[in-house]
């Protein structure tokens, strides 16, 4: 049975079970262009790899000044952007272990070690809020839990064992594990025209409670900010920002990629690490369409679960093409490009055109009078652009369909 509607967000957000995607989040109310429809912490934050540990603080994640820096008067490993966040550490369990050989582990094991050995730091409360999070329909693997099996027995050899939680159990690794893999949100290394998109590493990764909520469009009505370089406290949040005006009970979505990834990697990915197959608006057009390129051509065959309650939005995984997909024909018999292409306009005001970027342009919150705003903000580089300028792409512009 489905549960009662839940009121959140100061009413401008409300739960719902949906049928085949699971726990979501609808407007409560009409939202307006770009109104920040949901601002949290993390319950996790944890860094990507030790190699991230010289760049950036160790309790905020930004970006360290430059040396001398406070560091961590235990481990020596981490350092921290202020007295404030040197005085709030880093989880316990991480620096235990960088004196029991966390520096020697495998490369491969060093992000999910990060993530048991900071999610078994939190308190109680946050703990169970982490495993409260849904995980991929289809359950793991037989080589996950091999994995899992092994991080575990990782974990124990680092941890000292009076400090680990009550309930420290194989099982337990697992769930938490399951957790990770589908509610997690890449915060980038900020935006450098220089570094090409596939070169763009993460610094850290944070688990948010109520984010969690948000399921996967191919053409979101929503986007996500992070300004973890800001000043002052609260620079991990989440800020969640409709891109354009929702109705009131419709669902709040955002994409798990790069918005204009092709049709047949955008199934892949979410089949193989979220356990659906998409059928939005947008998948259900695109998947009349033949493409040039053989590999793509069995990729919709593939049955997956439902989708529920994801997070990973990322920019920097593959390769991506024009707005409108590459290598992409019509169906023989098809009607006009326009009728089988009516979201072509979304790519024109809501893909960011800055070369290697391909983040989401969103209006700036709407102005104190209640007046929309006419900027537009990209989430991924940064960059702001009058509503005339999103409206109307450079001629020459690469980035979008033709």
């Amino acid at each position: 049975m489905a549960s009662a509607p839940q009121n959140m967000a100061g009413e401008a957000l409300r739960v719902a079970d949906l049928p085949g995607r699971g726990r979501a989040l609808l407007a409560a109310r009409e939202i307006l262009d770009g109104e920040v429809i949901l601002s949290e912490p993390p319950i996790l934050l944890y860094p990507s790899s030790l190699a991230s540990l010289p760049s950036y603080c160790s309790a905020c994640f930004r970006s360290l000044p430059p040396p001398p820096h406070a560091p961590c008067p235990s481990c020596r490993a981490a350092a921290f952007c202020s007295s404030a966040c040197a005085s709030a550490s880093h989880p316990r369990l991480v620096c235990a272990a960088f004196s029991s050989g966390l520096a020697a582990a495998p490369e491969a094991h060093q992000e999910p070690l990060l993530f048991l050995l900071s999610a078994y730091s939190l308190q109680e409360s946050s703990l169970r809020a982490l495993l409260s999070l849904s995980s991929a329909p289809q359950g793991p693997s037989p080589s996950q839990q091999q994995d899992a099996a092994s991080l575990h027995a990782m974990v124990a050899s680092l941890a000292p064992p009076h400090i680990l939680p009550p309930g420290f159990s194989p099982d337990l690794t697992a769930a938490l594990l399951s957790k990770d893999r589908t509610n997690s949100f890449s915060i980038m290394e900020p935006y450098r025209p220089d570094v090409p998109l596939e070169l763009r590493k993460t610094r850290a990764y944070a688990v948010y409670h109520r984010a969690s909520l948000l399921n996967h469009d191919c053409l979101p009505n929503a986007c996500h900010f992070d300004y973890v370089d800001r000043p002052g406290p609260g620079n991990a949040d989440i800020v969640v920002r409709a891109l354009h005006g929702i109705s009131e009970g419709k669902e709040v979505c955002i994409s798990y990629f790069a918005a204009n990834w092709r049709y047949a990697d955008r199934q892949r990915r979410l089949l193989e690490d979220y356990g659906f197959q998409c059928e939005c608006e947008r998948c259900q057009i695109e998947s009349k369409w033949k493409f040039d390129d053989d590999d793509d051509d069995d990729d919709d065959d593939n049955d997956g679960g439902d989708g529920d309650d994801t997070m990973e939005e990322e920019h920097d995984k593959e390769d991506v093409g024009d707005g409108v997909d590459e290598g992409m024909e019509q169906e023989e018999g098809s009607d006009d490009g326009d009728d089988d292409f009516p979201h072509a306009f979304f790519f024109v005001r809501y893909l960011c055109d800055r070369e290697d970027c391909y983040g989401m342009l969103a209006p700036l919150p709407p102005l104190p009078n209640g007046d929309l705003s006419h900027v537009f903000e990209c989430n991924a580089c940064g960059q702001f652009k009058k509503e005339e300028d999103v409206d109307e792409p450079d001629a020459g512009d690469s980035s979008m369909g033709n």
